[in-house]
């Protein structure tokens, strides 16, 4: 049974990304026009509020941007969900080194949660929930590129990065900054039925098929761990990748025992060296896949791969996508 009305909490703080508090409002806008034309009579209502935790009637996004005419919070205010915006940053720490800064953001929204509120994140936004240590227990997502050192922080969570969006019980997670539409006609969805969701989709031309952020994962621009044997292993890799390559070999060139190789990829990549080596190749394919026209079997043969059908079973797992659908998608076209 869908529910008749909807009001969404944003909250906003100095240094927020402003497309994750103006694309929620946008799409809940288009939602409340549409709505109001299939059924003026008795049309769900969308409302969005923009708040902080400072009492502040304006801040200051990541962009530089003034957000003025923020209303303050009041005590009986009452959200169906409140939604973590991205944070700006140029690496994963500069977000902990937040941590203290963040402390009325965090008692705001553990509170906000004790009241019955769902509480959903964004981009670099579940940071700032995990934060809460709400997350703890609970299956989340975040931008991929941020896998590596929120798996490292937040150990308790059960990250799942290739997802697009997760919904644990209260606790809503997404991808990056885009995925916030995802969330937002979710909510459409879940209050006007899915006819409507489907009208904002399509008025707003996002991608309903999008599920995962598989097929838009970067291994270049993934964080490298900070470790020599973490560069030595690299180093080997990048140079070996297109030939067999066993844990053995990898140890000795390395120069440590198999057991403590196996221990610093757990660690440190969050894997064990064969998952981290597929994943390498399914990376060296997407490459030559967007650059070169390349047949599927020679693209596969510069990946170490011999047998061409399990490597597309690996590359479909890996990306959610065909090779010919990663292609299609992905490849450099001439301007």
């Amino acid at each position: 049974m869908t529910r008749k009305n909807f009001r969404l909490g944003l909250l906003a703080f100095d240094g927020c990304m402003l497309s994750s508090l103006a694309g929620p409002v946008d799409a809940l806008h288009v939602a409340q026009r549409l709505a109001q034309i299939r059924s003026p009579a008795d049309a769900p209502r969308f409302e969005s509020v923009v708040f902080n935790a400072r009492d502040a009637s304006h801040v200051r996004t990541e962009s530089g941007i003034q957000i003025s005419g923020i209303k303050p919070l009041g005590r009986n205010r009452r959200f169906d969900a409140v939604l973590v915006p991205g944070i700006d940053h140029q690496r994963p720490r500069d977000l902990l080194g937040r941590r203290d800064e963040f402390a009325p953001e965090i008692a705001l929204l553990r509170s906000l949660h004790l009241r019955g509120a769902r509480l959903a994140a964004t981009c670099s936004g579940t940071w700032l929930l995990a934060m809460t240590g709400l997350l703890d227990g609970h299956r989340a997502t975040t931008s991929w590129w941020l896998a590596n050192s929120f798996r490292k922080h937040f150990p308790r969570v059960q990250l799942e990065e290739q997802a697009l969006l997760i919904e644990d019980g209260d606790l809503i997670t997404t991808g990056a900054s885009t995925a916030v539409f995802s969330l937002v006609i979710r909510f459409i969805a879940q209050t006007g039925g899915e006819e409507l969701a489907q009208q904002t989709g399509r008025m707003m031309l996002l991608d309903a098929e999008r599920q995962s952020q598989a097929p838009y994962v970067s291994q270049a621009l993934l964080e490298k761990p900070r470790h020599s044997l973490a560069e030595k292993i690299s180093h080997f890799l990048d140079k070996e990748l297109r030939n067999q390559i066993s844990v053995s070999r990898l140890a000795e060139h390395c120069g440590t025992s198999e057991r403590s190789l196996l221990r610093h990829f757990r660690t440190h990549f969050g894997t064990n060296p064969l998952g981290y080596i597929q994943h390498l190749r399914v990376e060296r394919a997407k490459a030559l896949l967007e650059a070169t026209q390349l047949s599927f079997d020679e693209v596969v043969e510069r990946c170490g791969y011999s047998d061409v059908p399990s490597f597309r079973k690996l590359f479909k797992r890996e990306t959610s996508l065909t090779p010919a659908g990663y292609r299609e998608r992905f490849r450099l076209r001439a301007r």
